[in-house]
């Protein structure tokens, strides 16, 4: 799921690139990167409280999207439909990674 979402954050971010909002499109794909990357890393660790570790900055990274979503919505940069979905989608992982930190935290 995180995969999907920051492969859609990318096309935004793509959109924004032909806008020469650069820096806002590198800003979307590095937060985009971060949700699946940290998941990805955390899953390598070696301990249960370590990877709780890296899906809360996952989880953080969610709200970092949201929020230049929001943004992005306000400046009319993005349509507000596009908004909405991304962030119904970011919210049901943000909500995932949370439930998964609780039964990670169940077996320590």
């Amino acid at each position: 799921m995180a995969i999907e979402l920051a492969d859609l954050l990318f096309d935004v971010a793509d959109d924004l690139e032909t806008k020469k909002l650069f820096r806002f499109a590198e800003q979307l794909r590095g937060a985009g990167l971060s949700m699946a990357n940290n998941i990805a890393e955390g899953a390598g660790s070696t301990s249960d409280r370590e990877f709780i570790q890296f899906l809360n900055v996952a989880r953080r990274s969610t709200f970092e999207n949201a929020n230049m979503l929001i943004i992005f919505d306000r400046r009319k940069l993005i349509s507000r439909t596009l908004r909405d979905q991304l962030l119904e989608r970011l919210d049901h992982l943000s909500r995932k990674i949370t439930s998964f930190q609780r039964t990670l935290r169940g077996r320590t």
